[in-house]
């Protein structure tokens, strides 16, 4: 039966015992006739089991239905799944995910080995795909037969210090003004390079005298990790001379606005002095900026190292020093297991030599009291027979 309510149409029948009343959402009377026959015949596939089911959707469209399913992601989260996905689609193109197989899997991962890609990048990006995947229940049939890489645990490194002091220099020349700010948050406060772009004014708690910060700390309110957010950490004097001149080029900046805000450096004048222009206190710098001028400052310096290896170094630091917890190091690095610290902390030869060196005295003592409860080397007789011990 068909009728109007406030000149939408309505449909009402009785199925299976049970009355069925719904608006067709239509002004028309033919249209609202279609909308009860479809919803009768619907309800009569779905009693006797003939649900059509849906069919598989392209792999670009089911892996934009799985990062939109993620409504718990922090935005880094979001980047960070985001930048896999973008190149899953590019590889796999418009294939159904159903048509997926572990050959295809494995393939890709010859193909991004054949690129000199690391274990661990390519193992991202397939536990990304795993993730789209098993949102559409394919991945159990497959999964025994994909194998990840495996991955190094020595990539990184702390920097000696005279490869710091010579990167410093040449981070100073560098055209780019938020280089040297940007590097020392990650050299002496541990900050990844995400954290530090997603910094905002409100997360530093700074001092300031005469123009100039005296003291401070860094509230990280976005990381990739749950023991990552809300880390307080307090900064060097280092660290608040770099951005107290940083800062100072951004008077109107508000709490709201980033740290190291999206800008262009350009060059000026005759002496061709770099200045920052196109600036944007509600966008964060991009990566490829920091990226390109980092990898020329650690060129002139001549010191083959990542961008990481400053948060590597500080953690190591940190580590070196017997009188700092493991607990103080986890809260300002954002690290909760033993097995990541042990990652990070490479304790070097000199700092081993020394652990060694404290068990010396307590050796040398041992040794000779035991010496003298025990010789070693009894005394002999004048005719140099042994003497016989009762």
């Amino acid at each position: 039966m068909l009728y109007k309510r406030g000149g939408t149409w309505w449909y009402e029948f009785v199925f299976n015992g049970s009355r069925i009343r719904e608006s067709a959402k239509t002004t028309s009377r033919t249209i609202a006739r279609q909308a009860e026959l479809k919803r009768r015949r619907d309800l009569a596939l779905s009693v006797n089991g003939l649900v059509k089911r849906e069919p598989p959707p392209l792999f670009p469209i089911a892996a934009k239905q799985w990062l939109d399913s993620k409504t718990a992601l922090t935005p880094l989260g979001q980047a960070y799944y985001g930048q896999y996905v973008g190149k899953l689609k590019r590889h796999f193109g418009n294939r159904l995910i159903s048509d997926i197989t572990a050959d295809d899997i494995a393939d890709l991962q010859r193909t991004r080995m054949a690129e000199r890609l690391s274990g661990r990048q390519v193992n991202c990006e397939v536990a990304t795909l795993r993730c789209v995947l098993r949102h559409f229940g394919l991945w159990a049939g497959i999964s025994h037969r994909v194998k990840m890489l495996k991955e190094r645990t020595d990539t990184g490194r702390a920097l000696s210090i005279g490869d710091e002091r010579r990167l410093l220099d040449a981070i100073a020349q560098s055209p780019s003004a938020a280089l040297y700010p940007f590097f020392i948050l990650s050299l002496d406060a541990g900050l990844r390079p995400a954290e530090t772009r997603a910094l905002r004014r409100r997360d530093l708690n700074l001092v300031w005298r005469d123009g100039v910060i005296e003291a401070g700390e860094i509230i990280v309110s976005d990381s990739k990790t749950d023991a990552g957010s809300g880390r307080c950490i307090p900064l060097t004097q280092r660290a608040c001379g770099a951005l107290s001149l940083w800062l100072s080029r951004f008077p109107d900046a508000g709490p709201d606005a980033f740290v190291f805000p999206f800008h262009h450096v350009g060059l000026a004048g005759n002496g061709r002095k770099p200045h920052l222009w196109g600036i944007d206190l509600n966008r964060p710098m991009s990566t490829y900026s920091y990226k390109t001028a980092f990898n020329t400052a650690r060129a002139t310096a001549k010191v083959d190292c990542r961008f990481y290896d400053a948060r590597h170094s500080f953690i190591t630091r940190l580590a070196e020093n017997p009188t700092i917890s493991e607990e103080t190091i986890r809260q300002l690095a954002g690290h909760v297991s033993p097995r990541m610290l042990a990652r990070y902390a490479h304790i070097r030869a000199q700092a081993r030599r020394a652990a060694i060196a404290t068990l010396e005295p307590r050796a040398g003592a041992e040794r000779a009291k035991i010496e003298g409860d025990y010789p070693q080397n009894p005394p002999q007789s004048a005719d140099g027979a042994k003497p016989v011990l009762n």
